[in-house]
């Protein structure tokens, strides 16, 4: 019901075309495509297209074998037709035509009024081609005290394993990285005939779309990104996470009934840490089944279970320091209820083969790592917020893509970005460094929004429309009021 108010909100203020007109779609089909009738996860549809291309699964082997790459074409509404505009979903590892399913749909709807939209599914996920999840044998004691470099021997081994068996299983993991996902863009650009397309991604889609602009600019008509995520960016600064919690704070400042109840937050996160690092916390789990499970609650996974919930200011960021105030006063029931969730378990550590090769392929520069290193120490997460890297750099022979890669060119493709002050995921900070070198970029900030900010307000989908359009955008600022808000008072 949420989705549907959502998208008739959407249409009724920026004129986008529903779901169910009788309008006539371009019936022009592709190879490889058939016609569908595409439903959203909240019961609205509407006519497209499904199909395929068929790619190297890597191009610097010549003896490479073919993978599938599938996607939804969502065919344009508009009487003046632009470059087609791919969605690159988030990850590594997102499905963008899951994405066009969830709750954007009406963003997928109303850009048709400028191209054909296309929800890709990119190598080795969603509905494209891909290798089994792989289990390994390897596994962290869930009643121990384990150590940082535990759990960093613990999981290179597992990637190890795991790399030999999809390997054994014919897969050629050397293919699996951000260069060869960009050119996968080029080739679905030739699938559609067209001189160039145009892109539109957020977190690691933004990565993808930052190295197809390196790689094949004069392909590219336009690019409008969110939650950006540089070249050398895959593992982020600890020092941000500090000033993001600082943003947290401003916010809070502004309720004094909050303020009075929650204090200063830092603080006691760095307080529960060291409790934690001191007093491990032995807890007994309900599992689904009816059985329990006995967990020895620890200092690492505090940090990465905030690490998971911060991305947007929403109830999940509101849970987390209710989480750490009931943990100082010794009151273990939220975190308890969000464990029995199913975050930690005593399975096997397992890999999906696209989202680990990605982030391990794109890598870190020496002397960000250096940096990371040296931030980690008084980090307030670690280096757990980009888990399992840096844990896993370089530990697959090869398949780093080196600090040519990471280095950017300089570019005039017109780029519209899009930032949340309260993204817990990709930080203010990081993101104007990761365009610093575009030209010719348009930067508008969302006061208050997180990581997932494209229908935090209609005002977001006006200023893409604008740009698809060629105007200069005015609006460079936007404000939204941040759902934690509401979340706290509600349990004062």
């Amino acid at each position: 019901m949420r989705h549907q108010f959502l998208f008739l909100l959407l249409c009724a203020t920026f004129s986008c075309i529903a779901v169910d007109s009788q309008q006539a779609l371009s019936t022009k089909t592709f190879n490889h495509e058939k016609a569908i009738v595409f439903k959203a996860n909240d019961g609205q549809e509407t006519d497209a297209f499904e199909g395929f291309i068929m790619v190297a699964e890597n191009r610097n082997n010549v003896k490479s074998r073919q993978i599938r790459i599938n996607y939804v074409r969502f065919p344009a509404t508009g009487t003046k037709t632009g470059s087609p505009i791919i969605y690159l979903a988030g990850g590594p590892g997102g499905s963008g035509i899951a994405t066009a399913k969830w709750r954007r749909f009406p963003l997928f709807v109303a850009l048709r009024e400028h191209a054909d939209v296309i929800a890709l599914d990119q190598r080795g996920t969603g509905a494209s081609e891909q290798m089994p999840s792989c289990q390994s044998d390897h596994s962290l004691s869930l009643t121990e005290k384990i150590t940082p470099l535990d759990v960093t021997n613990q999981y290179r081994q597992a990637a190890i394993a795991c790399a030999a068996e999809w390997t054994k299983q014919g897969a050629d993991v050397l293919g699996y990285t951000t260069e060869q996902n960009a050119w996968d863009l080029n080739d679905l650009r030739q699938h559609f005939n067209a001189a160039k397309v145009s892109l539109w991604g957020i977190s690691y889609g933004s990565h993808l779309a930052l190295s197809a602009i390196s790689l094949f600019e004069q392909h590219i008509d336009k690019v409008i990104i969110a939650s950006a995520e540089g070249l050398d960016q895959t593992v982020k600064l600890p020092s941000h996470t500090t000033s993001y919690f600082g943003r947290v704070q401003q916010v809070i400042n502004s309720h004094p009934d909050l303020l009075l109840a929650y204090g200063s937050i830092v603080p006691r996160m760095r307080r529960v840490h060291q409790q934690l690092q001191d007093n491990p916390v032995n807890l007994t789990l309900n599992n689904k089944d009816g059985t329990v499970l006995p967990f020895l609650f620890q200092k690492h996974h505090m940090q990465l279970l905030a690490s998971m919930m911060i991305a947007d200011p929403n109830q999940y960021l509101g849970m987390l320091l209710n989480i750490y105030r009931d943990i100082e006063n010794n009151d273990y029931l939220s975190v308890k209820q969000i464990l029995e969730r199913g975050m930690f378990n005593d399975e096997k550590i397992s890999f999906r083969l696209m989202s680990m090769a990605m982030d391990v392929a794109s890598g870190i520069t020496e002397p960000r790592l250096q940096q990371v290193r040296q931030q980690t120490k008084n980090g307030l997460l670690g280096d757990l917020l980009n888990f399992p890297m840096p844990h896993l750099n370089k530990v697959i022979d090869g398949l780093d893509l080196s600090d040519h890669f990471r280095q950017p060119k300089p570019s005039s493709v017109p780029v519209l970005l899009l930032t949340g002050t309260l993204d817990g995921r990709t930080y203010v900070e990081g993101q104007k460094q990761a365009v610093s070198h575009l030209n010719s970029l348009t930067h508008v900030t969302v006061v208050n929004a997180g990581h997932n900010l494209f229908t935090s307000s209609p005002e977001v989908l006006n200023n893409m429309h604008q740009f698809l359009r060629g105007q200069k955008i005015e609006n460079l600022e936007i404000s939204v009021t941040p759902s934690f808000i509401e979340h706290l008072k509600q349990s004062l």
